[in-house]
């Protein structure tokens, strides 16, 4: 048998056996009832399969696609269009560490500019879950090869966010869909302040370009961008420029500054896409806000 090289998607419907989602499929589309973008569903990794599935009893845990999501919305033509080896690749799986300090701030990187999919978008470490690797390992093992950032799993106390249905390009006017993942977003608590973790960050060039640590404030102003859409963004007092660390390609930090209107930054509708913040990191930003509202008993 050949060894698993990627873990991939698999879906679980009333009591059936688990069945490999395919490229085309949407994993949110397939447990929505009339098409909706957001479902609650419950999630579990065994034998190197992430399998998605209805939540017994209670509350799941959000699982959503934007609007605009491009496997929502391909056509019999489009579908033809894609390569067979693309349809044949099945559903990526990938985690994504929102690292909340002790005086409430979160770690958001901009990845590197010559990286295939989504360069010079912000977003939270993260990257491909791993055969073997529990959830947590491979948040982990992301941070620490993105941003040098070494935590222990004993240190700790990990909360899935939700999921986000991620597709690259993420809008079909850019052509058909190459990458699609399932993105667990996971929620780390750290004992120490922004300035004391930030004496550890050590991030990898090649992956990461610039690194910001946000607040409530920016968040929530970040968060009413909302792409897709073109409401009112608001930025209740939040200044016109953000501090960020810029890393240089030996992995040298520097101070800079970044205007807040790249963070509130919509994805465009048409042609080539522009540094903002990812629309599933907008996602995973708006639960964190309200894990602050209502705190864990």
């Amino acid at each position: 048998m050949d060894k698993v090289s990627r873990i991939l998607v698999h879906i679980c419907k009333e009591r059936a056996a688990p069945q490999r989602a395919h490229f085309v499929q949407s994993v949110t589309g397939h447990f929505s009832d009339g098409g909706a973008d957001l479902v609650e569903v419950s999630c579990s990794l065994e034998k190197n399969q992430f399998i998605v599935y209805r939540p017994d009893q209670g509350r799941g845990i959000p699982l959503k696609r934007p609007a605009f999501c491009p496997i929502k919305h391909l056509s019999v033509t489009e579908v033809a269009a894609i390569p067979l080896d693309i349809q044949q690749r099945g559903i990526d799986v990938g985690v994504a560490i929102i690292l909340q300090t002790a005086n409430e701030k979160v770690l958001l990187t901009r990845r590197a500019k010559e990286l295939r999919i989504f360069p010079n978008v912000w977003v939270p470490p993260g990257g491909h879950l791993e055969p073997d690797e529990t959830l947590l390992d491979a948040g982990l093992r992301e941070l620490k090869e993105e941003t040098g950032l070494k935590l222990e799993p004993e240190e700790v106390s990990p909360k899935i966010l939700g999921l986000w249905e991620s597709v690259y390009p993420p809008m079909l006017s850019s052509g058909v869909p190459q990458r699609h993942h399932v993105v667990v977003y996971m929620l780390l608590h750290s004992s120490l302040s922004h300035l004391q973790v930030q004496a550890s960050l050590s991030p990898s060039p090649a992956e990461v370009s610039a690194c910001l640590w946000a607040d409530s404030r920016l968040v929530r102003a970040i968060v009413s961008a909302v792409d897709g859409e073109d409401a009112e963004v608001r930025v209740d007092g939040v200044p016109s420029s953000v501090s960020v660390w810029q890393v240089s390609s030996d992995g040298a930090l520097s101070d800079a500054s970044l205007p807040l209107a790249v963070l509130i930054s919509r994805a465009p509708i048409s042609g080539p896409d522009v540094e903002r913040v990812s629309t599933g990191t907008k996602f995973a930003l708006e639960l964190w806000l309200k894990t602050l509202e209502t705190p864990d008993p």
